[in-house]
């Protein structure tokens, strides 16, 4: 089997190993990157696309005659067309699971950040403050603790439980919420009912037409004004306006987040403006970790595998 990789740079920093990944393909070929000029020389005469964000639309699949697999190299889907690849017979394969260990663990780094002032006790280092103080310690900057504190989840699939657990070995109380337009049951609490009751509120759902700007002015308001939001999910279910201006209104204690609405951010956004306090922002790499990223190439290895042996696994389409 003929096989290509369209941009491996956006997993690989010359960290990973890529030989087991040679070792299911007669050839391999590795692209760091792909544009749309460079992506149909590259796949027309191929059997496997390997993807993780170029788009593989109707148009390309319909011209590469000998293409039988699609592999994405991440969880998410939208960037190869289902439909096309299947009224085609080609079988689509996803990534799963993979960073669960990895988000689960940067969302209780960023709880623990806000919980503990450390950016600003950072930045107050840095400016010489504690070499100038009048005793030992400084405590100018709120710290409190979160044992006895309660964290509301809102997505509770495999991320939300692993964020859960740990939650719960540093002795929090776990509430979980049910998402809009989603049957609850009475192990979940509606969300209206759960926002004042949080002390932390950590969101782990996909960005769908029922979450887009599921935090806005109102849920803010809604919540205490000691809580603190962590957004590891996806840019778009937090109203980033509303934030915005929560937190420079001290509506909210502060908050943290990994993704925004567009990623890059390269026309501005304005959560990145000067001047919002006891804001963290993250480059969404929650999930990157190196072990992480091995277990992407790992879970190919196996879906090429699965495919060869005509039982294809992780299959979307």
């Amino acid at each position: 089997m003929k096989a290509v990789y369209l941009d491996y740079a956006s997993l690989d920093q010359q960290d990973l190993d890529f030989q087991v990944l040679h070792g299911v393909f007669d050839e391999l070929t590795l692209y760091p990157a792909t544009s749309v000029a460079e992506l149909l020389p590259r796949v027309q005469d191929v059997d496997v696309i390997i993807t993780n964000k170029v788009m593989v639309n109707a148009e390309t699949i319909q011209q590469c005659p000998q293409l039988k697999l699609i592999l994405i190299s991440a969880t998410g889907t939208n960037n190869v067309d289902l439909a096309a690849a299947k009224a085609r017979n080609i079988v689509v394969c996803n990534c799963q699971a993979y960073g669960t260990s990895a988000v689960a663990q940067h969302t209780l780094m960023l709880m623990l950040n806000l919980a503990t002032s450390f950016l600003p006790y950072q930045q107050k280092l840095q400016q010489g403050e504690w070499q100038k103080a009048t005793q030992f310690c400084l405590l100018d900057a709120p710290i409190v603790e979160l044992s006895g504190k309660t964290l509301g989840i809102v997505g509770y699939g495999e991320l939300g439980k692993a964020v859960a657990k740990l939650a719960e070995a540093f002795g929090m109380k776990v509430m979980i919420g049910s998402l809009p337009n989603r049957p609850g049951d009475a192990s979940r609490v509606p969300f209206a009912e759960l926002l004042p009751q949080v002390d932390f509120l950590s969101l782990h759902c996909p960005l769908t037409e029922d979450t887009r700007n599921l935090i806005s002015h109102a849920e803010l308001e809604a919540m205490k004004s000691s809580a603190f939001l962590i957004n590891c999910a996806r840019g778009g279910i937090i109203d980033e306006a509303a934030l915005a201006q929560a937190l420079r209104k001290g509506k909210i204690a502060g908050a943290a987040t990994d993704v925004l609405t567009i990623e890059p951010p390269k026309e501005g956004n304005i959560l990145l403006d000067p001047g919002i306090p006891n804001l963290i922002i993250t480059p969404h790499n929650a999930w990157g970790s190196v072990d992480a990223r091995q277990r992407i190439v790992d879970q190919m290895v196996e879906n090429v595998k699965a495919f060869q042996a005509g039982q294809p696994i992780r299959q979307v389409n």
